[in-house]
């Protein structure tokens, strides 16, 4: 029998251009068109973790920083163990409209994607 080898998760988190147009649209909105999109995790949720978003004018320096369809993307370094090959998307669908982690280290969720488990 030969062996087969899982393809390894990337270790970076991505933005869907959807996702990254929503963000850049939120920003103009609230009247901060140079802020930055962050992103963590914190402890909580009915699955044990829950997702962070955060507008922000400044990402810190020791946050791990993914630059994509023009928008600057900050993880800090705990939450960034839990989030390595996600794709954060936007989602106008019929169970209402949203940021999705499509995130390959979740193990569980609930029921409505905020919260996760691994």
């Amino acid at each position: 029998m030969i062996a087969t080898r899982e393809k390894p998760k990337p270790l970076t988190i991505s933005i869907s251009p959807e996702a990254a147009e929503h963000v850049r649209h939120f920003a103009l909105t609230s009247g901060k068109p140079e802020t930055h999109l962050r992103v963590g995790v914190k402890g909580g949720g009915c699955s044990g973790l829950t997702y962070v978003l955060d507008l922000v004018d400044q990402l810190p320096e020791d946050d791990k920083i993914v630059e994509e369809h023009g928008l600057k993307l900050g993880v800090d370094r705990k939450s960034y163990v839990f989030l390595a090959g996600t794709t954060l998307e936007y989602s106008g669908g019929l169970n209402g409209k949203g940021f999705v982690f499509n995130n390959p280290n979740a193990k569980t969720s609930c029921g409505c994607g905020t919260s996760f488990g691994v």
